[in-house]
């Protein structure tokens, strides 16, 4: 294994929430947070998704589909429950394992829908990141025991719509951030926005080197701003408003001027992340995650002039 490929597998896992309980999607856990959109809520547990289930009248769209297939079965579940749409499309923000490999458990007849950099981080990385989440605990292995990614029925470049019967759903692909695959799914009429890892509540977000851009990452906050979204439902965590994704802006700006400013100081790109790590964290106390904002800061630090 590349050294590259070993400090990207090193910066996802990181990345990942720690797991507190076990890491299953649970029946209860869903709720209705709009005329046509389901959630089942992560509850805070490490290696659980929010899960979307967004009905039309026609068909059902599922977002992530949880650590495996026994995850993915009870996502499937669910959505029968809240769906007689014999029509089903999935789609996964990104690639890692608990997002992603619980679709094999939905009928052939379930159209897997994928952006091509997502398709790009699954040929290359296969299911290596799988066999290191399985590592953690024999639960997580037999999650993952038999997981495999489906073949994609439908690949896009920059966008892909769907029509699902009285509701439309714009996908949009925008990495490189969280990975280079990073899908965000707009619920058009609902305004409902799932997005991913790319905005997330209260929490500083995930880069995995080398790929991360600090730019792109600002880039998609104003493409994503001017939706105006009533729900923001990220990966992981709470949901909220329009006002993450203003909040999220302002913290990684102020890495960025922080990074940049420390940089043209003469400082090293390892002095300016411990700096910036312990200026923004005792920012931002009650924020998630705080040990992810060196990666940020030496991302800032090496796109900076």
């Amino acid at each position: 294994m590349s050294l590259l490929f070993r400090a990207i597998l090193a910066a996802i896992v990181v990345a990942a929430q720690a797991p507190s309980t076990d890491p299953l999607i649970r029946e209860n856990a869903v709720s209705r947070v709009s005329e046509h959109v389901h959630v089942i809520s992560d509850l805070n547990v490490g290696l659980v998704p929010n899960v979307g289930i967004i009905v039309g009248s026609r068909a059902t769209l599922v977002v992530d589909t949880g650590l495996g297939p026994r995850n993915g079965q009870t996502v499937l579940k669910v959505t029968n429950s809240v769906s007689t749409n014999r029509e089903l499309y999935v789609v996964s923000t990104h690639f890692h394992p608990e997002h992603a490999l619980g679709e094999s458990a939905f009928p052939a007849s379930a159209k897997i829908i994928r952006a091509r950099a997502q398709q790009q981080d699954i040929d290359e990385f296969g299911l290596s990141l799988a066999k290191t989440f399985a590592s953690r605990s024999p639960l997580v292995a037999e999650l993952l025991d038999g997981a495999q990614f489906r073949k994609a029925d439908v690949i896009f470049d920059r966008e892909h719509t769907l029509d699902l019967g009285g509701v439309r759903v714009r996908m949009l692909s925008l990495g490189p951030t969280h990975t280079r695959g990073d899908t965000i799914v707009w619920v058009e009429g609902d305004r409902v926005l799932f997005a991913g890892d790319v905005v997330m509540n209260r929490t500083f977000v995930a880069f995995a080197s080398p790929y991360s851009s600090v730019k792109a990452w600002l880039a998609d906050f104003d493409q994503l701003e001017p939706l105006k979204p009533v729900k923001i439902v990220p990966s992981h965590g709470g949901v909220g408003d329009a006002s993450l994704i203003a909040e999220q802006r302002e913290v990684m700006k102020a890495i960025q001027s922080r990074a940049a400013e420390l940089k043209k100081a003469g400082k090293t790109a390892d002095e300016t992340a411990a700096t910036v790590q312990s200026e923004l964290t005792a920012k931002y106390p009650n924020w998630a995650a705080p040990a992810r904002v060196s990666a940020i800061a030496k991302t800032a630090y090496a796109e900076a002039p």
